[in-house]
């Protein structure tokens, strides 16, 4: 996903793991009493690694550098999580992002359980051959805490199939003798990637809002066809979700990077769009384009607005300007629980990051799939099982929030004044399914 810069008080990193608990928190008032021990166990992270290493650079310096593998929970399978390489990454954020997994898999039905992983780093000033070193010695230090039914790292915020080819390698020279390529997914498809699995978050995204769209759920909006979309972020998500929803028939009238947007209302040429971005690194300046920047972009007059860049970009400062009928959660947590309120005051339906971008973690368990029984899927195959895996999630959330909105006589709000919406009502079907599976495998010894 593409860089771009937060700059309100809500947008920090620290910021993460208060909100993973308020939105659990919001979903733990809506069902069936818990035992409070088994609350704890979905509330904090199984197992959390530190290391910190030493790195040759190009110029024969050294610099060390700091990781973080977090796997939140196992209840449903090993742990199944990117890696990211940014100089923002700390250990609250990655601990947040690796509990969202876990709310992700048990609400797509995937056996992994929720995990993340990422290196203090700058990737953008960093050659390939740092960024190689730097993988190599992280997943080195690592060791045995990941591996192909322990914790299964994939590719994120600045790391690729390049990346995940160097951690597959690591550990298969540290673990020669056997069939290794089930240890990461996301890797190039001559070494066992899935076909379609880089497009397949970006993909995923259009199908949950294409069939969310056709269920009613949105007001003024009954097809995707003719919808007019703005998307902040044009990196790996941003750009296929751009492509895939111009494919469904829709306006794609304003894209973003980390520098800045451009909007044109009569609806963007996606292949002049790409190709200026290649060779200028930017898209501003594109002709014929009004340049904006990445919170103006946020605030454009569109139907469909989809978030696919970093978190907390949806808060206070801005929530009231948000003229979108949807919003697409590409990014994970792009929208505080504030913003969500605000939003919700205003009837503006959120397609939430657990349902909307849960393609990647399902390719992903596709792959996995694919690796252990030595095969390999024909792109069809593939598309098709992952339509029926977010068009089902999509049902499933929907009809919970109906069934949530028909007791809201006996339950108005939750506990810290949110209203009910699809993120509460997708978190609650998640919470339901590892209580049930926590309680069925018993708490050992």
């Amino acid at each position: 996903m593409e860089q771009v810069t937060e700059k309100n008080s809500e947008s920090n990193n620290s910021s993460a793991a208060t909100m993973t608990n308020i939105n659990l928190d919001r979903a733990l008032c809506r069902i069936a009493p818990i035992h409070k021990g088994v609350v704890e166990v979905l509330r904090y992270p199984k197992r959390v690694v530190t290391v910190t290493f030493p790195i040759e650079m190009d110029d024969s310096s050294v610099q060390v550098f700091k990781g973080f593998r977090v796997v939140h929970n196992r209840t449903l399978g090993p742990g199944k999580g990117g890696i990211r390489f940014h100089p923002d990454v700390d250990l609250n954020e990655v601990s947040a992002m690796a509990a969202l997994m876990t709310w992700k898999c048990a609400l797509i039905e995937v056996p992994f359980g929720g995990a993340k992983g990422g290196v203090i780093c700058d990737a953008k000033k960093l050659s390939s051959h740092e960024l190689r070193r730097i993988t190599r010695r992280f997943i080195s230090e690592l060791g045995d805490n990941i591996g192909p039914y322990t914790d299964i790292p994939s590719p994120d915020l600045y790391t690729n199939e390049q990346t995940m080819s160097w951690v597959f390698d690591t550990y298969d020279v540290m673990h020669s003798g056997n069939n290794n390529r089930a240890v990461v997914t996301g890797k190039p498809v001559s070494l066992g990637g899935s076909v379609g699995r880089r497009e397949a978050t970006g993909r995923g995204v259009c199908y949950a809002a294409r069939h969310f769209i056709a269920k009613g759920m949105v007001q003024g909006l009954s097809s995707l066809n003719g919808a007019t979309v703005a998307i902040q972020g044009f990196g790996n998500v941003g750009a296929v979700v751009a492509e895939q929803m111009q494919c469904m028939g829709a306006k794609v009238i304003a894209v973003s990077d980390s520098q800045g947007g451009i909007i044109d209302d009569a609806g963007l040429d996606l292949a002049q769009v790409t190709a200026y971005k290649r060779e200028h690194g930017s898209l501003i300046g594109l002709p014929g384009t009004m340049s904006a920047t990445n919170d103006a972009l946020l605030e454009v007059d569109c139907d469909v607005l989809v978030p696919a860049a970093l978190s907390h970009q949806i808060c206070t400062h801005n929530a009231e300007r948000i003229k979108a009928k949807l919003i697409v959660e590409a990014a994970n947590g792009p929208i505080s629980p504030e913003g969500d309120r605000m939003l919700a005051g205003k009837g503006i339906q959120v397609l939430p990051d657990i349902l909307a971008n849960a393609g990647g973690v399902t390719v992903s368990y596709f792959e996995w799939v694919q690796n252990l029984e030595n095969q390999q899927w024909e792109l069809n195959e593939v598309n098709e099982k992952l339509l029926k895996k977010i068009n089902k999630a999509v049902d499933v959330s929907v009809e919970r929030l109906k069934l949530l909105a028909a007791d809201e006589c006996k339950l108005p709000e939750d506990d810290h004044g949110y209203p009910l919406d699809l993120r509460t009502a997708s978190l609650v079907i998640a919470l339901e399914k590892l209580v049930t599976v926590t309680e069925q495998r018993g708490i050992w010894p």
